[in-house]
């Protein structure tokens, strides 16, 4: 290999080993300190009391009879959400999608404010619709526990007893599980996570900073996750 080639070469590999092996490093740091294996746990009777306990904690009757839940999610994507009928328009850049939750046939896509039905339409719906799963579990996880196709076990821990959920269908990443840490009220104030869309097994969450609508239904408005944070603003729960 003549000299100009194998120094241009050397400059390319020591770039790339320059930006990498740093990522790494880190990544492996993270790894053996935060990974863990999927707990186990016990199903039953004990287990669905638990989860009771955690929903009567965060008056799951004034989310079960609030209607209407507006949020947005990292300032980047905004939610109407009619929960009542099970539609939401969801809003990002230049784009708003009307997602009939029940019946996708029904859903509508606007661009500008024009109504789209173009080859890019069936790309913005499934968007919106990966946009909606995502950014309303970290708004409304732990009413989630009794939906359809929910594994519930009670793992028993150091401090309080935890919930652990798995969710065998639905949403977009079905099989993920979350162990849900509680205070002693049973109130949640972090989940663990084993999901397919992150690289490291039990990643802790904070849900701990509780806003109250007014219809009494408790969301929260911020996690933390190591040194990022998730901001939920502009929460509304009404009739």
């Amino acid at each position: 290999m003549p000299k100009k080639s194998t120094k241009v070469f050397k400059i390319i590999a020591g770039v790339i080993i320059f930006f990498t092996l740093p990522s790494l490093l880190f990544f492996g740091f993270l790894y053996f300190k935060y990974n863990e294996d999927l707990p186990t746990g016990v199903q039953g009777e004990t287990a669905d009391q638990l989860a009771h306990n955690m929903l009567e904690a965060l008056n799951y009757e004034a989310y079960k009879n609030t209607d209407h839940i507006e949020w947005t999610f990292k300032k980047r994507h905004h939610y109407k959400w009619d929960k009542k009928n099970n539609i939401c328009e969801v809003y990002w850049k230049s784009y708003r999608v009307v997602l009939d939750l029940n019946n996708k046939e029904n859903t509508k896509v606007y661009i500008q404010g024009f109504i789209n039905q173009s080859e890019l339409a069936p790309e913005l719906i499934e968007t919106a619709t990966n946009y909606f799963n995502n950014d309303s579990f970290w708004l409304v996880a732990p009413y989630k526990v009794f939906d359809k196709g929910v594994e519930r076990r009670l793992v028993k821990t150091t401090n309080n007893d935890a919930l652990l959920v798995t969710y065998t269908s639905g949403g977009s990443t079905p099989g993920d599980s979350y162990l849900w840490l509680m205070d002693d009220d049973y109130k949640p104030v972090a989940f663990k996570m084993w999901t397919s869309i992150l690289p490291i097994d039990g990643l802790e969450a904070s849900w701990n900073r509780w806003k109250t609508t007014e219809t009494g239904a408790q969301l929260p408005e911020f996690h933390k996750m190591l040194f990022l944070g998730l901001e939920i603003t502009d929460i509304k729960g009404y009739n």
